[in-house]
């Protein structure tokens, strides 16, 4: 409450920021600041996919992981599943408008993302017994069967159809101590029974994607329980690790998409003032354990963990104040500060198409590192590759995507948050040395800088053709650019011959196929393929496809003598222009007539620029029966999206080709009579083109 206005009150909580300017009559929600709370964190399938999480006492969430659309990514693209305290969400993966989403007290529910109203789908007990879900009960998609997933109460629970119906596969897999049980009794003065005081009960569940019917269990009361046979026996295998407190939080699992035998575990005992980082190793099914990290290889207790599902070695580590990363197999850990905060990292996960890491934090929203494959590659190949003069990583796939509007307010300046995309295009990931940039000394204002090297990039299609090039800079280490999947753009009549140094310009999009990135940078040169493919949305036919592609070039063509055109008026009139400069100051009568005559033909040059191009004028005009405006109208219909070409697109197409042809007919003209005559008249005049330069006499 604002000491100097009382009407003026801030509440901060667990939902954001919300201002009243009414002593709480009435409050405007602050939407520019990422605050959520995630508890987990997934994702689908989809194109582009989506990220999924549950937010403390805000609901269960989606929204795009990034978006083919201009403007970033809005709050507007986030929709809620369904209400409550979030936890985890797990979508189907067999159609991912469906889906399952928790809140608190073990409360499960199917969700359609299509149709909204959730339906509660948990588990009953048949006999009546009591269930104990933990305020953040524990789940998990059967990695083998889309219909079957797992949930967690003091029991495991399992359905085959996608939650209708419930088996109870396990006993009582926690410690069943009594004294943690007595959350009816909670409270003081008055009854606090949020369904947060649940113990002894599941809170994670590790189906093994290496082998059916092997399954992890933890609990909140310190158990890890192993399944080899999809139910049927179990063992407590914590007893054999040893430097763990008993009875300490088990909050995740993570078995191994290698290997059956292999695991990790997650430990937690913050809850009584222990900060000791607890993240295991078995590769034996639990019979013997190795400790992955200690106080000295990360800063506070451990919440999360995943390993990478393409190199075992690449492993990340989520703890109370940040990430960190291994490339080792978890023999020395490296903390993540690029772009990522201070902040609880409560969940993550990988892409299996894509490679992205996906983080949930606890306060801080969600992260996406996109495209870990440098990490990969170093952790393949050892950190020496870093050293190499020039190396080219694999590239995804590329998408050309159409971009739709902004969803949400056009222009909602700083009153929104925007996340930020994903580059549109290939993303190029490369490594590079350049010998210049070694500690290269460059005085600027008295401070010594590191000056970046550039590189050449060449995109060469199936047949080796270059479509494509332009510079990128390089520093030392690992750089990434991105292509727009285009190839070169035509030059317009009103676009004057560039410099040499001119970047080329960018022009359609590239038909889908492979293409060749060749990067050279002094005399090192690598390359990488691309696939690029068409936007899943478009329907349209390879043939259909290539008849637009070949229509376009043949226009692009055109646009090339129309902009030829254009040139040679522009250098014959500056010829004149030199021509008549040279002159000055001759005093003949033959001279003065030529400038005469060089002058008329200069406005019949200008007159004829003025049927392809605007006058230059200040203001705002439109001029649409010029050349110039009709190749643009026609190519920008064409470009505007890809193929086939309609009829509108033939008639602008028609009316630039009539245009050419009747403005080339005139200039041609121009050029075949009035400028022959001029070059006749300039050489039989014999001009004086040098001046008479007496010898410099210097004074004693």
């Amino acid at each position: 409450i604002s000491p100097d206005d009382p009407d003026y009150i801030i509440d901060g909580n667990d939902g954001g920021l919300a201002i009243s300017r009414d002593r709480g009559k009435t409050w405007r929600f602050v939407e520019n600041l990422p605050l959520a709370q995630y508890y987990h964190i997934s994702v689908d399938m989809e194109k582009p996919y989506n990220v999924y999480g549950g937010m403390q006492d805000n609901g269960s969430w989606v929204g795009p992981a990034y978006a083919w659309r201009s403007g970033g990514i809005r709050n507007a693209q986030w929709n809620l599943v369904s209400y409550g305290d979030g936890f985890d969400v797990v979508p189907d993966p067999g159609d991912s408008r469906y889906g399952y989403s928790m809140s608190q007290g073990g409360n499960l529910y199917r969700y359609d993302r299509r149709a909204g109203s959730p339906r509660l789908i948990s588990p009953v007990h048949p006999e009546g017994t009591r269930l104990r879900f933990n305020w953040n009960a524990g789940i998990a998609q059967d990695p083998f069967s889309q219909s079957t997933v797992y949930y967690g109460s003091q029991y495991l629970h399992k359905s085959t159809d996608r939650g209708f119906t419930w088996t109870i596969i396990s006993p009582d897999l926690t410690t069943n101590d009594t004294t943690k049980q007595k959350q009816l009794e909670s409270g003081g003065l008055t009854y606090d029974v949020t369904n947060a005081e649940n113990f002894a009960s599941i809170i994670t569940v590790a189906p093994s994607p290496a082998e059916q019917g092997v399954l992890w269990v933890g609990t909140d009361d310190g158990n890890v329980q192993l399944t080899r046979d999809g139910g049927t026996t179990w063992t407590n295998v914590v007893g054999n690790i040893t430097d763990v407190p008993e009875t300490t939080w088990v909050p995740q699992i993570q078995a191994s998409v290698y290997r059956a035998s292999e695991a990790f575990v997650v430990f937690d005992n913050h809850r009584r003032n222990d900060w000791t980082p607890y993240l295991y190793y078995t590769a034996d099914f639990g019979k013997s354990w190795k400790r992955l990290v200690d106080e000295n290889d990360v800063w506070g207790f451990v919440l999360s963990f995943v390993q990478d599902p393409v190199e075992p070695k690449l492993m990340f580590c989520g703890t109370e104040f940040g990430l960190y990363v291994s490339i080792d197999a978890g023999k020395m850990w490296t903390r993540w500060k690029h772009g990522y905060p201070t902040v609880s990292t409560m969940d993550m996960v990988i892409h299996p198409r894509e490679g992205d890491l996906v983080i949930g934090t606890f306060g801080r929203s969600a992260y996406v590192l996109d495209d870990l494959t440098p990490l990969r590659v170093i952790a393949r190949e050892g950190v020496q590759v870093l050293d190499e003069p020039l190396r080219v990583l694999d590239v995804p796939g590329a998408i050309g995507a159409l971009g739709r509007n902004p969803s949400g307010e056009l222009a909602p300046g700083s009153s929104e948050f925007t996340g930020e995309n994903r580059p549109f295009g290939a993303r190029i990931t490369f490594i590079a040395n350049p010998d210049t940039a070694r500690e290269k000394a460059k005085e600027n204002k008295g401070k010594k800088q590191k000056a970046a090297d550039e590189i050449t990039v060449e995109v060469m299609d199936s047949e080796g053709t270059v479509v494509r090039t332009f510079k990128q800079k390089a520093k030392r280490g690992i750089n990434r650019f991105t292509w727009g999947i285009n190839r070169w753009g035509p030059r317009f009549p009103s676009q004057e011959k560039p410099k040499p140094d001119t970047p080329e310009r960018s022009g359609p999009l590239v038909l889908p196929g492979k293409y060749v990135v060749r990067l050279t940078m002094d005399e090192h040169r690598d390359s990488a393929e691309v696939d690029v493919k068409l936007d899943p949305r478009i329907q349209i036919s390879e043939s259909d496809l290539k008849d637009y592609y070949a229509y376009l070039d043949t226009f692009i063509e055109s646009i090339g003598i129309a902009t030829e055109a254009a040139d040679r008026l522009r250098e014959a009139n500056k010829t004149i222009g030199q021509f008549n400069a040279l002159l000055a100051g001759q005093e003949s009568d033959t001279v003065k007539e030529l400038q005469k005559t060089g002058k008329t033909l200069q406005d019949s040059i200008t007159a004829l620029l003025h049927l392809i191009n605007e006058k230059e004028t200040k203001g705002i005009t439109r001029a649409p029966d010029l050349l110039g405006s009709k190749i643009r109208a026609a190519y920008n219909r064409l470009n505007s999206s890809w193929g086939p070409v309609s009829g509108n697109d033939s008639i602008h197409v028609a009316y630039a080709m009539d245009a050419l042809r009747e403005v080339t007919a005139r200039i041609n003209t121009f050029f075949q009579t009035e400028w022959p005559k001029y070059k006749e008249a300039v050489e039989k005049a014999e001009p004086v083109m040098f001046k008479r330069y007496e010898p410099l006499a210097v004074p004693d």
